[in-house]
């Protein structure tokens, strides 16, 4: 992946305000750097983890196999207690057995992912609690209602001088009853907060088209949204008016906060992140203002891979979603 890329660094003039790119570390130069002899290293923990993993599913069948065919002809229980019963214990066993291999993939991706935030300027955490901007995401209708949220993978620093945060968030919603009482992923994907840079004194929501529709079809003219009522205006662009809809406070801010290049900048980190229904809030209640991005995404930055010919693969490709967010942030600049 040998697209353009470049680190953003203070550049050297009386105006703090400007910014200057230099180039950003390619995947390439990290692995044949302390990262690849590292990974080196690696290689040897994950073909043992493989082989532990197998072993334990020998084990598990060897065990296993025989008590469960006798409880299914011996026990005198119904199909169905006995499928739910066996259900269970299947799925216990094959986490124990998938222990080292996930074990081997969390210590190789919290190595890699390290590596790339230091080569960045960032800090990277695999743990984390949910920030302030989830909770706007949440009390914005960003993300769908649910009772249970798993948060990882923080990232944090600066990029083109802004203040930004990165973790994902995974969502679940119990649904059904009885016997079909289940938990349902309602949302994974990533939440980013990210410094505008400049003071605005309103709230901005951009959403996919059809999140606030009347009853008879259609946008709504207004919404009230943690406590506040937003007006729906315009998106000027005529390339994105029919696939976003937007809400504000103050109609008259919105048409320099909607400017068709960070229309284009949030397309652009959807295509990166291989993602789906990205959504904005400018939000002009914290100093200075900020944007916070939702966007539904598959499993993101799981560089821990067990075959360890994809490393430079993952490297790139977390590398060049940093840099669709380090382009937003050179666009926030540009418009200062």
């Amino acid at each position: 992946m040998a697209a353009r890329k470049g680190r953003w660094a203070q550049a050297p003039s009386p105006d703090a305000s400007e910014w200057t790119m230099i180039e950003l570390p390619q995947a390439r130069t990290l692995m044949a750097g302390p990262l690849g002899g590292w990974l080196q290293e690696q290689k040897v923990m994950r073909s043992e983890a493989q082989a532990q993993a197998l072993k334990r599913v020998w084990i598990a069948a060897a065990v296993l196999g025989p008590v469960l065919l006798v409880a299914w002809i011996a026990l005198p229980a119904a199909f169905q207690v006995k499928a739910a019963v066996t259900g269970v214990i299947l799925t216990f066993a094959w986490g124990w057995t998938r222990r080292p291999v996930n074990a081997a993939r969390k210590s190789v991706k919290t190595g890699i992912n390290q590596a790339i935030a230091k080569s960045l300027g960032l800090k990277f955490t695999l743990d984390t609690l949910p920030g302030t901007g989830f909770r706007r995401a949440k009390a914005m209708g960003m993300v769908p209602r649910h009772d249970r949220a798993r948060f990882e993978d923080h990232w944090s620093g600066e990029i083109a001088g802004h203040h930004f945060e990165l973790h994902e968030a995974k969502l679940e919603e119990r649904r059904g009853s009885g016997k079909n009482r289940r938990r349902v992923t309602v949302f994974r994907g990533a939440i980013v907060t990210m410094q505008y840079g400049r003071g605005i004194h309103s709230r901005t929501l951009l959403l996919r088209e059809g999140r606030h529709t009347g009853l008879f079809g259609g946008r709504k003219d207004s919404v009230r949204l943690d406590g506040e009522r937003f007006e729906a205006v315009p998106v000027v662009h005529p390339d994105f008016e029919d696939s976003f809809d937007a809400w504000t406070t103050d109609p008259v801010e919105a048409r320099y906060l909607i400017h068709p290049a960070y229309v284009e900048r949030l397309i652009e980190i959807e295509s990166s992140f291989a993602g789906k229904d990205i959504c904005a809030l400018f939000d002009g209640r914290h100093e200075r203002g900020d944007m916070v991005i939702a966007i539904r995404t598959s499993n993101m930055f799981e560089s821990g891979q067990m075959d360890a010919g994809m490393d430079e693969h993952m490297v790139a490709r977390t590398i060049e979603q940093f840099g669709t967010l380090a382009r937003l942030a050179e666009t926030m600049n540009e418009f200062r």
